[in-house]
């Protein structure tokens, strides 16, 4: 086995050697492997987890009664929270399942890729003598991902408070050829020109907002759409770190107080509780009631 496995590496890196170029090779070869066949076969065969580590286990993957809309990796239990669970820190591959450790296997890989593969993005930029645009742009993707499935797991204790991670991904193709010759000869490899007009799509965004909100500079555009969606992800990023640690910059908790301190409601006071009612009720079973709505004492039991 171990044979087996240094017999690999040495096949990966001299294949990295003579192909520098291919960027999933190398340090992401391992990790991009586990990540992209651990998403689907978790996606597919999955057990049910226990999510709130009440015993109340959650099924999300297709052979459990899922479809690609409700199915989804399951995050790990909060009875783990944010420790390291890996496979061999499990009693055995049941309970590693039951405690939904592929969705924290999943984390680490995915993260470890995407941000091997933003060096790789540099490097191949470098060696053809290209600005490292394309690495810069994305960094934010890389940010977003960090915050969603790192940073916020941090702020919160767990894993098991990460969104669920969904394997159903949508893409769009604009076509620029006609029906009688493939897509692919929409373009071409190092061809200089656009693959659109710029004049019909500055006369069209024209029209749909106002004349001057278009573009009739092909640069200036492209800025536009490139720094656009990279700066407002870095941002969202920034935004999703720092609410992961409850740094509330609005709290309309009976924001309105006499000279005696007393309460005088308001709207924001009715719109408080309300979400604290929403709250009680969702997961009622693990969550009976948010901190501000428990007993100060717990109740004897002894009589």
């Amino acid at each position: 086995m171990f044979k087996n496995a240094f017999l690999i590496e040495n096949i990966i890196k001299k294949f990295d050697a003579a192909v520098p170029i291919i960027p999933l090779v190398g340090s992401l070869a391992k990790a991009k492997f586990c990540n992209v066949l651990g998403h689907p076969v978790t996606f597919i065969v999955a057990p049910p987890v226990d999510i709130d580590g009440i015993r109340e286990p959650v099924s999300g993957s297709l052979l459990y009664g899922n479809n690609i809309i409700s199915g989804a990796i399951i995050p790990t239990s909060t009875a783990i929270g944010f420790h390291f669970y890996p496979i061999w820190e499990a009693t055995s591959v049941d309970e590693w399942l039951y405690n939904g450790g592929p969705y924290e296997k999943n984390c680490s890989t995915l993260l470890l890729g995407v941000a091997c593969y933003m060096g790789r993005e540099w490097e191949l930029s470098f060696r053809l003598g290209m600005r490292p645009w394309i690495s810069v742009a994305y960094s934010a993707p890389v940010a977003a991902a960090t915050a969603v499935f790192l940073i916020y797991p941090i702020g919160q204790g767990s894993f098991s408070d990460v969104s669920m991670h969904g394997s159903l991904v949508t893409s769009s193709f604009i076509r620029e050829t006609t029906e009688n010759e493939s897509a692919n000869e929409g373009y071409r490899f190092g061809q200089e020109e656009e693959t659109y007009n710029i004049v019909a799509a500055h006369g069209y965004f024209g029209r749909l907002i106002f004349q001057y909100a278009s573009f009739n500079n092909s640069r200036s555009l492209h800025f536009f759409l490139a720094a656009w969606p990279v700066v407002g992800i870095w941002f969202t990023a920034l935004g999703i770190s720092t609410m992961a640690f409850n740094l509330n910059g609005f709290n309309f908790n009976q924001s309105v107080v006499d000279s005696q301190g007393r309460v005088i409601n308001t709207w924001a006071d009715i719109v408080n509780r309300a979400n604290l009612g929403m709250e009680v009720m969702h997961e009622r079973n693990a969550h009976n009631f948010p901190l501000d709505l428990a007993a100060i004492e717990a109740p004897s039991t002894n009589g």
